[in-house]
């Protein structure tokens, strides 16, 4: 199936934006979140074709938000990409470990982004 909506969850309004921004431009139907519940919220209403997750965020983080919305019947479907400035090894295997299918480490190459989106269709 192919990718048409996409849940940008981050608690800075910079990086959502900026996200949106290159979302839209490039033919994407986009929602916000700017936490954890949110996130979690979002994903059961209004069901994303793919959740782009910040993980250093007030209340649930996303790691857990990432592990409730992967672990969870109704949402298990949707694809997590964890972008972040927690860029260790650690934190990877981490993210990957909570049902995050892909990790990129902010600043987030653009570019990169896009591939990693068209790949999951």
């Amino acid at each position: 199936m192919p990718i048409k909506k996409i849940l940008v969850v981050d608690d800075s309004p910079t990086e959502r934006h900026v996200l949106t921004q290159l979302l839209v431009k490039n033919g994407y139907q986009v929602v916000t979140a700017e936490s954890g519940e949110e996130a979690v919220a979002k994903a059961k209403a209004d069901k994303p074709d793919l959740i782009l997750m910040d993980v250093i965020m007030p209340g649930i983080n996303g790691f857990q938000a990432t592990r409730t919305i992967t672990r969870n019947e109704e949402t298990k479907h949707i694809p997590v990409i964890m972008c972040t400035s927690k860029g260790q090894e650690t934190d990877k295997i981490w993210g990957m470990r909570q049902g995050a299918r892909d990790y990129l480490v902010k600043p987030v190459d653009q570019k990169q982004l896009l591939e990693k989106i068209a790949a999951l269709r």
